[in-house]
């Protein structure tokens, strides 16, 4: 955000103010404390294990030149009291936009079931080239991620890329209050939160409230690819742009697509980009982000960009220079003795879990073996052990060589895969398991939900004194 008084400051976030009114507060928003600099204002939030109340004197010695909480703190710098510190920073993040957007602000919601941060990291990328643009760093896609990345937006910004996620219904039209998106992209739909949401079609209503957020001077983006997405179009007074992995879409009025589609031996994919309607040509891509998934992903960020009238060649051009910036998706790191570890341990779900299956069998080198850790795929209700069985049975068909299971699932894993399973108790013990067994030229796949936090059992695995990253 631009800075601001204390005084103007609190008003945006509708808190009451302690102290000076002319205390210049900015550029800086932010709910670490160790990340407080010099005129920030820092959000004590309450939290599952700590208040941030309590880290608020360590903020004001950093820098912190005021304090937004829920009560009054022993501080000497101005302090901005509000009955619920989450609104109050929802407010702040809301007026921050609402004063961009007539300087000339694109808004861009990214939603899905799984690629959103994938997509939102490569599209932050593209759309660089063309103006300062602000995205979340991670998965920052709820109700406190969404507004603190907005709170970022300064007057130079020229696009916003919010990630929006969803645990119920009603939670992305929430979001879209904060940030109204002028472009609304939905990725997919799959299976991620099913335990919660009940049926897939009601992730597929939950989803669709982003393109019906969009105005008809906006853009909707939709994967042609998936029925769910593309039923959509009857819900949004925007104008769309499709996307496909196979062939041009039938419809749209912008429509994305990659032909001639090849991967190398890290499963890294280079395709041919067009597109048609609203921007034509054609362009070749070759990604640096490994799994053949990641297409689809690059080819919603590149409708997303055309959208705004980039040309196909600098896209094109881009995306071939984008990085992977979220830890933990498909990372690839190759121990000296020839071992290669992908770290894919930040979220999974059924949609995910079979993506990074297939990535692994591609994988394989001559003489390697493949062997997949596995831990629970949390939040899919009543169908979680048919589900974790699924992806046994699917780890089985691909020739995966050995399998790994820990987790309240790993015997439903093991029901799906075959006896030969590897069950194992804690972290530690899967790190010895794969350790003994690894030998070089195998690929190793570690891959759970967040709350398993298995990219430790891959960071140990590459603790060696000679350990290599690619």
């Amino acid at each position: 955000m631009r800075e601001v008084t204390a005084g103007e400051l609190a008003r945006r976030a509708g808190a009451r103010l302690l102290g000076d009114p002319t205390v210049a507060v900015g550029p800086d928003v932010v709910i670490d404390s160790r990340l407080a600099g010099p005129g920030s204002l820092f959000v004590a939030l309450p939290g599952e294990h700590a208040d941030g109340h309590d880290f608020a004197a360590r903020a004001v010695a950093g820098g912190a030149v005021a304090v937004l909480g829920t009560r009054e703190l022993p501080l000497d710098v101005p302090q901005l009291v509000a009955a619920d510190a989450g609104a109050a920073l929802a407010a702040l993040g809301t007026a921050v936009v609402a004063e961009a957007i007539p300087g000339g602000l694109v808004t861009i919601g990214i939603t899905g079931s799984s690629g959103k941060t994938s997509t939102k990291d490569l599209l932050a990328q593209v759309l660089a080239a063309a103006g300062e643009t602000v995205a979340p760093v991670g998965s920052f896609n709820n109700e406190i991620g969404v507004p603190l990345t907005a709170t970022r937006v300064t007057p130079d910004t020229r696009f916003l890329v919010s990630e929006m996620g969803a645990r119920g219904q009603g939670h992305i039209a929430w979001l879209c209050g904060i940030v109204p998106p002028k472009v609304g992209v939905v990725v997919n739909v799959g299976h991620a939160h099913l335990g919660e949401f009940g049926s897939v079609g009601a992730i597929a209503q939950a989803k669709g409230e982003l393109v019906e957020a969009v105005p008809s001077d906006g853009w909707a983006v939709l994967n042609a690819d998936d029925p769910l997405v593309s039923a959509m179009a009857s819900r949004t007074q925007a104008r769309i742009a499709t996307f496909a992995t196979a062939g041009e879409p039938s419809w749209g009025d912008l429509r994305v697509w990659a032909s001639g589609t090849t991967t190398d031996a890290l499963q890294r994919a280079a395709f041919t980009l067009h597109a048609a309607g609203a921007a034509t040509g054609a362009a070749d891509v070759r990604l640096l982000v490994s799994g053949l998934h990641q297409v689809g992903n690059a080819l919603a960020a590149a409708a997303v960009a055309l959208s705004q009238g980039l040309p196909v060649a600098e896209v094109a051009a881009a995306l071939g220079r984008a990085e992977a910036r979220s830890h933990w998706r498909m990372e690839l790191h190759e121990r000296p003795d020839g071992v290669l570890v992908v770290n894919d341990a930040y979220n999974a779900n059924p949609d995910s879990m079979a993506a990074a299956l297939r990535a692994l069998a591609s994988l394989r080198r001559p003489d390697g073996r493949l062997l997949a850790v596995l831990g629970d795929m949390l939040e899919l209700g009543p169908t979680a052990a048919e589900q974790h069985r699924e992806v046994g049975v699917l780890a089985a068909e691909l020739g995966v060589d050995a399998l790994v299971a820990i987790g309240a699932h790993a015997a439903d894993l093991a029901a799906g895969y075959g006896p030969a399973t590897m069950l194992v108790p804690d972290k530690g013990t899967a790190v010895a398991v794969v350790s003994a067994w690894a030998r070089p030229a195998d690929v190793v796949l570690v891959k759970a939900s967040r709350g398993l936090a298995l990219e430790t059992v891959a960071e140990d695995l590459l603790k060696t004194p000679e350990g290599g990253r690619r």
